[in-house]
């Protein structure tokens, strides 16, 4: 009886936790756009990438250090011949043209050899190893240039969905006050106080809005699943915006030639078509090395053995050890070399114009930057202005509609007219915070 109530118990247990472990995964994961940008830092799949370029190219720089430490080798051999082995040249006093020969020594032989090869001199060396340095220098630039590119993804992204959940707010108060003003139309139609037509002008209102709402509802899941994707995290955890969207004073809007100048500085994108310019100088000099001369201090310690019937055991071991020098001159390979040369000063040539006409996009992009936020800093103070205005009128026209003084197509009219303005105030602002997010991505923030 003891053993089944402790069955119970643990099932029960079990049931427990698993109910617990449902319930707080289906809560939805509330995420600010500061945390958003933190676990996308940490998660995202392609800066991942980018950080494993950076211990790749860690790896590439131990190759090219080894071009300069010693080389080891070491190699054994055992073989067994069917007849002693052959050696010519004995007792070859006749006239003939056949060359005598004999055999003798071991049918079974076994050989063991150590190499060691240190370069003195290997003109590749020092080039192939500040080529790796720089590139490896330039894989961390373009994983901070990736990061800040995702980071602004990611902003962009949730801001976006912040404006799509204040228009479907807005979008639920206009559908409500159509909603009112069709159960007022129907009302006094009853009455016989209104037209039918003004009955049938508010249903018309009323489903037009219905189909914006389902619209706007799937550009949000679509919105959050992408936002998912770029945090890197499950796409079936529910996930819920925590910031609202809220509009600061609008800040002084920086010159170009300032933005231009903090993006040169800040631009790891920049930095690194920099860096290219230095790895094709140190191309050049790599590809001019497979021209001169290699020097290195070889030596090499043997052991060979010769015996029959595998008798191993019993059979002399005789060393033979050596050092000495090495130098190998490269004479002529069909003119490759001088191809690779040619070859890696037009590389250099296409990293001094790369970066050039970087530069130039870059003033092209500054300008493009700084007009967009003072553009959208105009219209917002625009739209704010209209959209207040447009909420008078509406409060003005409900207020004398209830007192019979205005008309149901006025009060219709100054409903489309502060739905606009409240449409177009948001549209304003999400376009000011999106060109203050492409401000900091130009300047490299």
């Amino acid at each position: 009886m003891t053993n089944k109530k402790a069955f119970i118990y643990t099932v029960l247990t079990f049931a427990l936790m698993t109910l617990i472990s449902y319930i707080a995964d289906a809560q939805p994961k509330k995420i600010s756009m500061q945390e958003a940008v933190s676990l996308t830092i940490t998660n995202n799949r392609e800066i991942k990438i980018a950080r494993l370029d950076i211990d790749r190219s860690k790896q590439q720089v131990r190759v090219a250090k080894s071009l300069s430490l010693p080389t080891v080798t070491t190699n054994a051999q055992v073989a067994h011949y069917f007849l002693e082995p052959v050696f010519f040249g004995f007792g070859n006093g006749s006239n003939t043209d056949k060359i005598s020969y004999g055999r003798f020594g071991g049918r079974d032989q076994a050989l063991a050899l150590l190499s060691l090869s240190q370069p003195l001199y290997n003109p590749a060396a020092k080039p192939s190893l500040i080529s790796s340095k720089l590139s490896e220098r330039e894989s961390g630039f373009t994983l901070t240039d990736k990061e800040k590119n995702i980071a602004a993804l990611v902003k962009q992204t949730y801001l976006q969905i912040l404006v799509l959940n204040e228009r479907i707010r807005l979008q639920q108060e206009s559908l409500n006050r159509n909603q009112k003003a069709l159960d007022d139309a129907k009302s006094l139609l009853a009455q016989g106080r209104a037209l039918r037509v003004d009955t049938l002008r508010a249903y018309t209102s009323v489903k037009n809005l219905e189909p914006d709402l389902l619209r706007l509802s799937y550009a949000v899941q679509v919105g959050k699943l992408q936002l998912k994707t770029l945090i890197g995290i499950d796409s079936l955890q529910e996930i819920e915006l925590s910031d609202s969207l809220a509009l600061q004073t609008v800040s002084s809007i920086p010159s170009e030639e300032e933005v231009y100048q903090d993006a040169r500085a800040n631009r790891s994108d920049l930095k690194a078509l920099d860096l290219q310019q230095q790895v094709s100088d140190q191309q050049i000099r790599l590809a001019a090395a497979a021209t001169k001369p290699n020097v290195s201090l070889i030596g090499q310690y043997q052991v060979a053995t010769q015996t029959s019937q595998f008798n191993y055991f019993n059979a002399y071991y005789p060393s033979t050890p050596l050092v000495g020098a090495q130098i190998t001159i490269p004479i002529f390979n069909g003119n490759s070399n001088q191809a690779k040369i040619s070859q890696a000063k037009i590389e250099k040539q296409q990293s001094v114009i790369r970066l050039a006409n970087a530069y130039e996009q870059l003033r092209v992009e500054v300008r493009q930057v700084v007009a967009n936020l003072q553009e959208t800093a105009a219209r917002l103070q625009t739209r704010s202005n209209v959209k207040e205005t447009a909420q008078l009128s509406y409060e003005i026209t409900q207020y004398r509609y209830a007192r019979g003084v205005a008309s149901r197509l006025e009060l219709t009219d100054a409903e489309l007219a502060l739905t606009a303005a409240q449409s177009n105030y948001l549209e304003a602002v999400y376009d000011y915070l999106y060109a203050g997010i492409a401000l900091e991505k130009t300047i490299g923030k």
